[in-house]
């Protein structure tokens, strides 16, 4: 996706979907090399839309991050298959970043912080 494109969010963001199951597994393998983010979002929901926004603004494209973007009300069992795989309980919207196959950040709703976010992706590439 092109940087001036737009995609499910309406963002020229550039999310990776997920939309099974699999991408999910993928997407934690590929931490075990590269941070991961996960972006649960409910197309049914203002706040979740608030909180998507600011993210969307905050973030450092810079950021070595694969980011990846779930719409949970046309993919609710990815997102419950999510909340399996993480162990971190379902919320929406939710921010879950991966390092290593684990879970260092996770937050919802206003909590969500993409300077926080990317203090930990910062520390994570200096002591790399």
């Amino acid at each position: 996706m092109g940087l001036f494109s737009r995609n499910q969010t309406g963002s020229s963001f550039d999310w990776t979907p997920l939309t099974s199951e699999a991408e999910v597994d993928v997407a934690i393998e590929k931490s075990a090399e590269q941070p991961v983010l996960l972006f649960k979002h409910s197309t049914r929901c203002s706040i979740s839309s608030m909180a998507l926004s600011r993210f969307e603004k905050q973030w450092d494209a810079n950021l070595d991050c694969t980011c990846y973007f779930l719409d949970l009300i046309a993919y609710r069992s990815v997102s419950n298959y999510i909340s399996d795989k993480t162990a971190v309980v379902h919320q929406s919207p939710q921010c879950i970043l991966l390092w290593k196959e684990k879970v260092i950040y996770d937050a919802s709703h206003n909590g969500i912080d993409a300077v926080e976010i990317a203090s930990l992706l910062n520390n994570i590439a200096t002591n790399e």
